[in-house]
């Protein structure tokens, strides 16, 4: 049997100035899987064509070792000690410069016969200083969910009733999957995650501060979703088949194909989900006098809707190495989505004395179709070892036809009243970007890049109302809605490594311009409105290594959030009878200054302090009009300032069992005006647990978790949620396939309660769905892979990464 070597701890490579004529310099911590320190091991620096010896080192007492004197180029970093098997990791080094490799953990030596045999598999969750990665495939609870429920179980992170994403209790996260942003408001964004499946993901990346060269959006940072792409030689590939059972079925399947040579890398993913369920929402609402103590009357409302959902996602592509130096890559995505719900919904209307008025019966019966077309093409091209330039065209395309229908009848006169709504909007989304990077002599790391995008929006409400027994258009509601943004950015960021310490700054100049359109018709004129404003957004972080178990780090960044396109229409959705939704023009962005202190422990402890002030800060309106119609909306309120703990652990308190555990916990103070002065604050926190059990001939145990304490926002509070699961996976045929099963929340307490105050009306809510599911998933994995002279195991060299990167 072929000896094989993977990686369970990703390289981590800072320039550090030691001197342009003393050579490069290589260090590290060399540790058990029980993260105990290994003395004695062997350190070998090979080359990687022959595998030649270029140096040799041994650790130390406390696992340390240092290699000195290292000529510029790629390097196989060779680890191994009696009892464990042999670790191999690739390294880049450039002249004049150290590198500090992450700590390497070498596996308890499971040799027969001549045949090593390495069990391999990331950990769940990664902390780093700035940046939290989350291994989707290593968690079995993953199996049978979509994208937006692994998020919301990653640490710090919860989803509420609309599908709005919170960051350690803070709102206005940016999404990107894949390295592009979704350019989504926050309902379409959840439809959208709500239709990848789990299985297609590979990393979550959750990054609090990021640095210049990002975009400046997002005031609580970066949450970027990539999906899986092989990287071995040859031709290989997966399929996963999954059915899940809660009230109502589920299926999740995926087919993964790759190819890949020195030359050329081809790949195709594929992905089907299907599944029906429901929405159970019950709503008290309590209407005031104008002392706001008088009841006047109430409205209770249960409901119970069914839906289905139908989604197919593909993606297919193409990296192509034009030379030893230039790779050109080009990537078609798409998402096709069908989205059904409807049922029957009574509603009442109760006197002050708590006796009912009358009973209105909802009918309603909607659907969504849903096309996301996308097409990258991207360049990347090496002038040296140290410089590097990539660019990148993008398009996106979404295309939703919503289509709404409403009867209502009342048991009182047996009336009865209708409207129809077809909704259809299209937004296009062009953005070329160009970026640049040159490592130094000195080791100073320079990145400098430019980004443009602009984003035309088309928004239809065409409304028709049951008068008389038929049909007619209705004027009021109808609207049309044209929007145009264009975005041009520029960065400058810096980074530099002496000794123990290490610096990064970086500035980013963004210009944004708008106009949006108001399209008249019989009712009404047209209108128009537009906007430009530009801004500059510092970022910078501080970081001292003290020794090999404790670095400390001090960040802080400038940044903004941009109204979602839709929230500026300033018409009304109709939601049902007595829910509407309107934009409001006048939306203003917000701006955020972030502080962040963050203590790293051996890779095993990481604790950050933080502190955020936001300036215009916005959040949702609720307001009661004449008519007793609640509407839902958005406007800056006024400012917000968020203080935060947060504490991240890995530990192996025993050999097969490994725990993540991760907790938050913030103090919120919101301070703004909507009909009269109001100021809210909330201690609020987080918490998510992920226990795994490694045990003998492939078996995996895992329990796994999340809880969120009450949330507030100026008008609304939510209780309490979170959810246990559990589940066990099993290898087989040699690692050639695997089965995977479990539950997920098994309690059942995942539901959404919460209380919203009004202008003289409030609301008591529940949301509950369908999850409380049993899912079971095989995979099998096929492929032939190329001989070639790399060593097995060997990670790839810096340009064969460079193959497929998208």
């Amino acid at each position: 049997m072929t000896t094989r070597h993977f990686f369970l701890i990703p390289i981590l490579f800072f320039s550090v100035l030691v001197g342009a004529q003393t050579g490069g310099r290589i260090s590290g911590v060399i540790a058990d899987t029980k993260r105990a320190t290994v003395e004695g091991a062997t350190i070998n620096l090979l080359r990687p064509k022959d595998s030649g010896l270029v140096k040799l080192g041994v650790s130390s007492r406390s696992g340390q070792f240092e290699l000195e004197r290292i000529a510029p180029g790629h390097y196989l970093l060779s680890a191994t000690a009696i009892g464990f098997d042999r670790m191999i990791v690739a390294i880049d080094i450039s002249s004049g410069t150290s590198l500090q490799t992450d700590t390497i953990f070498l596996q308890p030596s499971t040799t027969s016969l001549g045949t090593v045999t390495v069990r391999s598999q990331k950990p769940f969750i990664e902390m780093k200083a700035g940046v939290t990665i989350v291994n989707v495939e290593s968690s079995v609870s993953n199996v049978g969910a979509n994208a937006l429920e692994v998020l919301e179980k990653s640490p710090g992170v919860a989803v509420d009733r609309d599908g709005n994403i919170s960051l350690k209790g803070k709102q206005n996260v940016l999404v990107w999957v894949d390295g592009k942003q979704t350019y989504l408001p926050p309902a379409d964004l959840a439809a959208m995650l709500g239709s990848l499946p789990a299985s297609q993901l590979e990393q979550i990346e959750i990054m609090t501060n990021p640095t210049a060269k990002y975009d400046a959006a997002g005031s609580t940072g970066i949450i970027h979703i990539k999906t899986k792409k092989l990287r071995t030689q040859g031709f290989n590939g997966n399929a996963t088949a999954g059915y899940g059972q809660g009230r109502y079925y589920k299926t999740n399947n995926s087919l993964l194909l790759n190819y890949r040579n020195q030359a050329v890398n081809l790949f195709l993913t594929y992905s089907y989900a299907a599944n029906r369920g429901f929405t159970d929402l019950y709503a008290l609402r309590t209407y005031y006098a104008n002392d706001d103590k008088t009841v006047r009357s109430y409205y209770e409302q249960p409901g119970y809707l069914f839906g289905h959902v139908k989604s197919h996602t593909v993606k297919t592509g193409m990296d192509y190495r034009l030379s030893k130096k230039t790779t050109l890559g080009v990537t078609l995505t798409g998402i096709f989505s069908h989205r059904t719900n409807g049922g029957n919904s009574p509603a009442y209307w109760i006197n002050a004395a708590g006796q009912k008025d009358s009973a209105l019966l909802t009918t309603s019966d909607n659907s969504s179709n849903w096309r996301n077309l996308g097409t990258n093409i991207n360049l990347k091209h090496s002038f040296s070892k140290t410089q590097e330039l990539s660019a990148d065209l993008d398009y996106l395309g979404y295309k939703i036809e919503n289509n709404q229908s409403f009867q209502n009848t009342l048991s009182s006169s047996g009336l009865t009243d209708g409207l129809k709504g077809f909704l259809p909007s299209q937004v296009n989304i062009f953005s070329g970007k160009a970026d640049y990077t040159q490592t130094f002599g000195s080791g100073l790391k320079l990145e400098t890049g430019w980004k443009s995008a602009r984003v035309n929006t088309d928004n239809i409400a065409d409304y028709y109302a049951l008068t008389g027994g038929a049909y007619t258009q209705d004027l009021g509601k109808t609207n049309h809605f044209i929007y145009h943004e264009t975005i041009h950015a520029l960065y400058l960021n810096l980074n530099k490594t002496k000794g123990k310490f290490t610096i990064q700054g970086g500035l980013r100049f963004e210009n944004t311009a708008y106009d949006a359109t108001q399209k008249g018709n019989a009712a009404r004129k047209d209108s128009s409105f537009s906007k430009a404003y530009a801004g500059l957004f510092p970022s910078a972080m501080f970081t001292v290594q003290a020794d090999s178990n404790h670095s400390f780090s001090l960040s802080a960044g400038r940044r903004i959030d941009r109204p979602a396109f839709q929230k500026l229409n300033p018409f009304v959705f109709v939601i049902n009878k007595y829910t509407y939704q309107q934009g409001n023009p006048f939306f203003k962005p917000q701006y955020t200054w972030n502080f962040e202190f963050t203590h790293n422990f051996r890779d095993l402890l990481l604790t950050s302090l933080s502190y955020s002030y936001t300036k215009d800060y916005f959040s949702q309106i609720f307001y009661a009009n004449a008519n007793n119609i609640i509407i839902y909306s958005e406007g800056n309120l006024g400012r917000m300032q968020n203080f935060g703990i947060s504490i991240s652990t890995q530990l192996q308190p025993l050999k097969i069992w490994s725990l993540n555990l991760s907790a938050s916990l913030n103090y919120k103070k919101i301070e703004g005006y909507v009909w009269s002065p109001l100021t809210a604050s909330l201690t609020q926190g987080n918490l998510n647990m992920n226990n795994q059990f490694r045990l003998k001939k492939g078996w995996t145990f895992e329990l796994s978790g999340f809880y969120n304490t009450s949330e507030q926002e100026l008008q609304e509070i939510t209780d309490p949620t979170g959810q246990l699961s559990v589940g066990v996976s099993k290898q087989l045929f040699g690692n050639k396939a695997s089965v995977k099963l479990n539950v997920r929340d098994v309690f059942y307490t995942q539901a959404m309660k919460g209380f919203t105050i009004f202008e003289h009306a409030t609301e008591y809510f529940k949301l509950t769905r369908d999850t409380r599911v049993v899912n079971l998933a095989l995979t099998w994995r096929f492929g032939k892979t190329f001989k070639d002279n790399r060593r097995p195991g060997v990670k790839e060299t810096e340009e064969s990464k460079r193959m497929g990167n998208n």
